[in-house]
């Protein structure tokens, strides 16, 4: 892969470097000729400037060609990424099943990009209504995890299922009200506050304000200018990090979810939010729904049922949340230099 890539790079500025030159050698020819028709009384100095321009004019397109080469070859995959994965949607199983419980089975799930695995033989599964911790280093695989969970990546090996159900073959759109998911990288589209806790389909104001009390975000949406109306802008560019993230999670608690999967909620938020987002965790338990979140915070972790730690693609623990914690804090001793006492 290394030397694939030094290749390419290599072809590169080769290609790049004789673009320039060819250009830079067609300005010299330019005025070399049109100078010697000057002096000859064939042409004037203005018709020599004009021409070199007319010259630099007529290679930009071609120079800027080759340098946005790459953006042009790599915008072609993502096409081609796009197109195949749109394909294989619509070949997904259509056929209408029940509303999900909620319970979950990970059985055996792998999953690469290109030759690079990112997780390997992940197996676990969780009740209806049972809430999971993910923890794990950076780059341990925990937000390709969570895709996979929801259905929305297929994994090469294994499968996933919801109630029994491989998830990847439920109709996206049957689905997808009985799912709420808050990603790492909150993403707000240009509308309403109350039309993106809507997840920009029929505003419910019911439902909607349901959702944002869940939340713990009903009062802070009431001091906005418009209330539920205050328009976010595009990306929600209005907003805070932390009001962003909050209105994301009422959207991922909209309507009346079995499955919610939190990647790193409370990363935006401050101990207000933080404590919101504790009693959102609480109000979900007694609701029956089943719970994901990735945190590192052992505060949000607390009432979790089970915890599930991954290192390096690969599952490193799993059980009982007072079980893995305590394995956690018998490694931490082990590690600690003899005669240190601990802080």
């Amino acid at each position: 892969m290394t030397k694939l890539q030094t290749e390419a790079s290599r072809q590169s500025g080769l290609i790049q470097s004789l673009s320039s030159w060819l250009r830079q050698s067609m300005q010299v020819f330019i005025y070399g000729v049109g100078a010697w028709l000057t002096l000859k009384g064939e042409a004037t100095a203005g018709c020599m400037i004009a021409s070199s321009i007319i010259m630099g004019k007529a290679l930009a397109p071609v120079q800027m060609g080759i340098s946005s080469w790459k953006s042009m070859i790599e915008a072609r995959g993502a096409w081609s990424r796009l197109d195949a994965l749109l394909s294989d949607l619509d070949k997904r199983e259509t056929m209408e099943l029940p509303p999900p419980q909620g319970n979950l089975q990970a059985e055996h799930v792998s999953f690469a990009v290109g030759l690079v695995p990112i997780l390997r033989d992940i197996h676990f599964s969780l009740n209806a209504g049972e809430s999971m911790g993910l923890i794990g280093p950076s780059g341990a695989g925990k937000s390709t995890l969570c895709r996979l969970l929801l259905g929305l990546w297929r994994p090469q090996h294994g499968t996933v299922r919801l109630d029994g159900a491989d998830i990847y073959t439920w109709d996206p759109q049957a689905l997808g009200p009985w799912l709420g998911y808050l990603s790492q990288d909150v993403e707000l589209f240009s509308g309403t506050v109350a039309e993106n806790i809507a997840r920009l389909g029929n505003v419910d104001s019911e439902k909607v304000i349901t959702a944002a009390r869940r939340a713990g975000v009903h009062e802070m949406i009431l001091n906005f200018p418009l209330g539920y109306d205050t328009p976010v802008g595009e990306g929600g560019a209005v907003l805070s990090g932390g009001q962003r993230q909050r209105i994301g999670l009422a959207r991922a608690l909209y309507g009346d979810p079995r499955l919610v999967i939190l990647d790193e909620p409370n990363a935006n938020l401050d101990e207000e939010g933080e404590a919101a987002l504790v009693r959102a965790f609480a109000a979900l338990k007694s609701d029956g729904v089943t719970v994901i979140v990735v945190s590192h915070k052992p505060t949000l972790l607390s009432g979790m049922d089970k915890i599930l730690m991954l290192k390096g693609g690969q599952i490193a623990l799993f059980g009982p949340r007072d079980a893995v914690f305590a394995k956690l804090m018998e490694a931490q001793n082990t590690q600690r230099p003899e005669g240190r006492v601990a802080p």
